[in-house]
Formats: structure tokens, sequence, C-alpha cells
């Protein structure tokens, strides 16, 4: 499980915050919504990029 976790943190990290988005959307908080769409690609593109440097 914590091999599973480690490799996956941060599909799960950018999915908890496409719901947190997705939840004030459906709130009609629509600019706060806008604003924290942006939120799992940024996680998404910098977990690409650290993994990366790391790897020889």
């Amino acid at each position: 499980m914590k091999s599973f976790i480690l490799k996956w943190y941060p599909v799960i990290l950018a999915f908890i915050c496409m719901l947190y988005s997705i939840g004030l959307g459906i709130a009609g908080r629509y600019e706060e919504a806008a604003y924290s769409a942006h939120w799992p690609g940024t996680i998404l593109l910098f977990a690409i990029a650290i993994r990366q440097r790391r790897k020889p």
C-alpha cells in the first residue's frame, strides 16, 4: 500500500483538487472554481518535472 501511495500521490492529490473545483462550481462559486481548476494540471506537471529530475 505504501509503494502505491508513493507512486500515485500526485494523481490522488490532483483528483481531490478536481473534486474541490467541481464542488465549488456546483455551489455557485464560479470564480473560485475557475481559479482552482488549474491546480490539478499544475500538480501533475510539477510531479512529472520532479520525477524527471530525480532519475539520472
